[in-house]
This record gives C-alpha cells, sequence and structure tokens, in this order.
C-alpha cells in the first residue's frame, strides 16, 4: 500500500481516492495499539473533550444541518444534544469498566478437570469504518452512536461521509480532530472518506477490522456481502430497515381508541416519516372509526423530506402502495413545493396482507402508513408469518386482554424493543435500550446500535492463562488497579 501520499485536507476533498484512504487506514491502525493502551479515563476524558467541542461550535453547526437536512432549528439542537450526551455517557461507562467483563478464575485441581489460572477479558477490534445515516447528521452521523461507541471500545474511526449532509460532516470532522488533538489522543484516532467508491473500498480494506452502518436494505446488505466476502470476514453491524408494526387489540380501541390513533399520527408523521422507529403499519379491528384518523392525516402539514434521492425513493414506493389493487388510499399527500410531502394514509385488510406481505410491508421512508384491518384478534398472530425481522413491535391493550401476553411474544420473537402502549418514535440512550433486531432490520441482532451495550460491538474476549501478575493487564490483576467489577471463582461481579 501507499504510504508517501500526503494527507488530504478537508477543505479541497471530493471523493476519496484509494491512495487518501490508504493513508488513513495506515494511521488509524498505527494508532489502534496506542488508544487501546489507554487506560480507561484516559479515553473517557478524550470522548468527553470532543463533547465540549461540539457543544461548543453548536451555533456553528446547527444551522449547517438545518441547510442540509432540511429540519427546523430545535430539532437540530436536539440531535446534537444528543450527540454530546452519548459522548459522555460512553464515559462513564469506560470510568465504571464493567464493559470490559473481566473474569478471573483461578488454578484449581478440583474443578472437574484440573483448571489453570483463566482470566478474561474484552480488548479493542481495531479500526471501525463508520456510513453515517442521512436522517440524523449528528446522532448517526460522524460523532454519532457508532463512532462513540467505537471509540469508547478503543478503536480509531474511519467515517464516510452520507452525500446528504458533506459540509457537517466536513466541520464535524475538523472539530473532532482538533479536539482530539487537544486532548493528546493518538494520531490517526479520526478520519473521514467521501464517495461511493470509497466507501466499497473502505469496507474491504485490510486494516478495517469492522464496520458500522445505518440506511437502506439495498446498500447495507451490498456492504454485508462483501464485508463477508473478504479473504478475513469481518463483523458489519447494519441497520437496514424495518416498517415497526403496531397492533391495537379491540379492548384498548373500545376504551380510548381516539387517543391511540391520534398518537399514532403523530408518531407515523414526526420528522415527515423519516424516522427508522416510523410505526409504518397498524392493525385495528375492522369496525374501529377512521373518520378522526383520516382528518387528521388530511388536516397535516407537507413537510421537505432530506434530499432528492429520498424522496424519489419515497415518492416510487407510495406510487406503488398507493396503485396496489388490495389497498385504498384514504388520505392521498402530495409533493409540493421545494420537494415538501403532505402525508399519505392507506387501508387495506389483514387476509390481503397476508396475501400480498412481500409488496405492502415493504418500507415505505416518508410520511407514508397503513392500516390494517381484522375482524379476529386472535388471528393477528399470523402476522408472524410475514413480518419479517423489525427494530420495534407495539402494542396496545388492555392489561386483562386475553391476546395481549401472545402480542407480546410475538413482538419479542420479531424486534429488539417492545413497546407497551406508547409509540416507538424516540429511542432513549440508555443502559438497557435495544435499538437491533434480527434482519432485515439489522445483521446483527445480538447486538444494538444504541445504549450503553453497544460498546460490545467493537470489543472481543480475550483469555490470558498462566500469565505472571506483572505481565497481565491491569484489569485481571490481584490487587485490580483500575477498581473495575469482575467475576471472580464464578461469583456475582465486585470491584
Amino acid at each position: 500500500m501507499t504510504t508517501d501520499t500526503p494527507e488530504p485536507t478537508i477543505e479541497d476533498r471530493r471523493d476519496t481516492t484509494p491512495e487518501e484512504l490508504d493513508v488513513l487506514m495506515e494511521r488509524a491502525a498505527a494508532a489502534a495499539p496506542l488508544l487501546a493502551a489507554l487506560p480507561p479515563a484516559e479515553r473517557a476524558r478524550l470522548l468527553r473533550a470532543v463533547a465540549e467541542a461540539l457543544d461548543a461550535a453548536a451555533d456553528e453547526l446547527v444551522p449547517i444541518a438545518q441547510a442540509e437536512a432540511h429540519y427546523p432549528e430545535a430539532r437540530c439542537r436536539g440531535e446534537l444534544g444528543r450527540t454530546t450526551f452519548q459522548l459522555r455517557l460512553f464515559a462513564d461507562v469506560l470510568e465504571e469498566g464493567s464493559h470490559l467483563e473481566a473474569m478471573i478464575d483461578p488454578a484449581d485441581p478440583d474443578w472437574g478437570t484440573p483448571r489453570p489460572d483463566v482470566r478474561r477479558l474484552l480488548v479493542p477490534l481495531g479500526p471501525v469504518v463508520v456510513f453515517g445515516a442521512s436522517n440524523f447528521p449528528f446522532a448517526f452521523a460522524t460523532a454519532g452512536g457508532d463512532t462513540a461507541s467505537a471509540l469508547a471500545a478503543g478503536c480509531p474511526v474511519i467515517v464516510k461521509a452520507h452525500p446528504g449532509h458533506l459540509r457537517l460532516a466536513r466541520r464535524t470532522t475538523e472539530i473532532v480532530i482538533d479536539a482530539l488533538d487537544a486532548a493528546g489522543a493518538p494520531e490517526g484516532v479520526f478520519g473521514l472518506v467521501e464517495g461511493v467508491e470509497v466507501g466499497r473500498l473502505a469496507v474491504l480494506h485490510p486494516l478495517t477490522r469492522a464496520v458500522g452502518f445505518t440506511g437502506s436494505i439495498p446498500g447495507g446488505r451490498a456492504l454485508f456481502d462483501l464485508a463477508v466476502s473478504r479473504p478475513d470476514p469481518i463483523p458489519f453491524y447494519g441497520e437496514l430497515g424495518s416498517v415497526n408494526p403496531v397492533f391495537v387489540t379491540r379492548a384498548a380501541m373500545e376504551a380510548r381508541g381516539g387517543d391511540i390513533l391520534s398518537g399514532y399520527a403523530d408518531s407515523a408523521t414526526l420528522g415527515a416519516g423519516q424516522f427508522c422507529t416510523k410505526p409504518g403499519v397498524v392493525f385495528v379491528p375492522e369496525d374501529a372509526a377512521l373518520d378522526a384518523l383520516v382528518t387528521d392525516f388530511a388536516g397535516r402539514a407537507a413537510a421537505p423530506l432530506l434530499n432528492e434521492r429520498v424522496a424519489d425513493g419515497f415518492a416510487r414506493g407510495l406510487d406503488t402502495l398507493a396503485g396496489h389493487p388490495a389497498t385504498k388510499v384514504l388520505v392521498q399527500g402530495a409533493e409540493g413545493e421545494d420537494g415538501a410531502w403532505s402525508p399519505s394514509l392507506l387501508r387495506t385488510d389483514l387476509d390481503s396482507l397476508l396475501e400480498h406481505s412481500e409488496t405492502l410491508l415493504e418500507e415505505c421512508f416518508g410520511p407514508c402508513t397503513l392500516v390494517v384491518t381484522y375482524a379476529d384478534e386472535r388471528r393477528l398472530l399470523e402476522a408472524a408469518g410475514v413480518l419479517h425481522g423489525q427494530l420495534t413491535v407495539t402494542v396496545h391493550g388492555e392489561e386483562d386482554d386475553a391476546i395481549a401476553p401472545a402480542l407480546l411474544a410475538l413482538g419479542a420473537s420479531l424486534a429488539g424493543r417492545v413497546v407497551w402502549n406508547g409509540w416507538p418514535t424516540g429511542v432513549a440512550v440508555t443502559h438497557a435500550m435495544t435499538h437491533g433486531g434480527p434482519y432485515p432490520a439489522t445483521t446483527a441482532p445480538l447486538h444494538t446500535s444504541v445504549g450503553t451495550t453497544a460498546i460490545q460491538r467493537f470489543l472481543r474476549p480475550v483469555t490470558y492463562q498462566s500469565v505472571p501478575q506483572s505481565l497481565l493487564p491491569e484489569a485481571l490483576r490481584d490487587d485490580n488497579p483500575l477498581g473495575v467489577p469482575r467475576r471472580v471463582d464464578g461469583a456475582a461481579p465486585t470491584v
């Protein structure tokens, strides 16, 4: 690989060349052992330095995000706040130490078969390539959750900028690099590349050890296939697509149907329907009164979509759904000025959905949603046969609903998060959150891309056998100088 190519400047870079990618990856690989060797408290300090720098630049970054993503100021400021919050949260995780999953089994000649002294902890994978999302220019992009969790794990990050917010990606990268440099991070810990082809090359690059991706099913699947086609396959953590079904029982509809349908309209049209957790399908009794829902959708203003590519994809998806013989258009959205779309509402029945699921359950990314009516709520469980992996499943029911336990179990079999009498839009950045699910929601259903356990994607276990105390990682030494929780001889973890 080329090693003498000068580093590209952020200001003049457009499509990153293969030679420039080589330079960035080689610097990331050189930085990897240095970053991994930093004590957890030092890595925590780096994350907080980045968070502080981004917060300080809010008045500069927010207008760029508004211009590129067509979001209001409050949305952009809130998302930036979420971004810096999760950086600080991962810093807290590092200082607490349980993410290392340190375990010590002292030598025991009487242990079934005699065992030697074995000690285990998690170590960083190495350089990670992160693909930014279009719909979250801060929280799932350059310095977003994948980046925060990878850096926290001790992995250098190369971000592939999303074409929908290049200016923001470039400026954010400058701020992150400056903050890391000022805080004393190893050179090469963070970088940015641009262009479709360089994204493919980054996945295939021999120094890449893992990939984080948020985007479409076709794009994510193509990159996933590349990742596993390598001579040395690598983990690909892709969040791809989900329709996030909502099941409303008959008892819930009778008790509070108006509130449920109003809440559904709010959730389904939030951010012009451009949330990965948008509830795109709702199941209601066939005799449910939908007049208020129709009026609600018809009265909602048009909102601009993220970019022309998203708008084109939405228009095609809407045409397919609206033109299908099994659907009835209740509210026909339309494209207005500057690419803004008003929301659409369509209807079908359970039998038609089961027969035409491949078309009717395809994600339509934007302000469009499908109402599915049913006669017998016990038949809702048949949806398990056509609903593929989801990020979320929502159940609106009553505690004494006979069908409620089965619907919750159905949700757990399909999705990473099951919501009871609430709405899936809005993913809390917290310890117990799972933002993931079986394919095609994600390519790695064992993991989450939101919450503190997202760090585990970029760590792998190593066991040290019969290694002298002085040569062990600090987290595994008897005196525990880092003060991290450890499971010793099978007992519950303690410090």
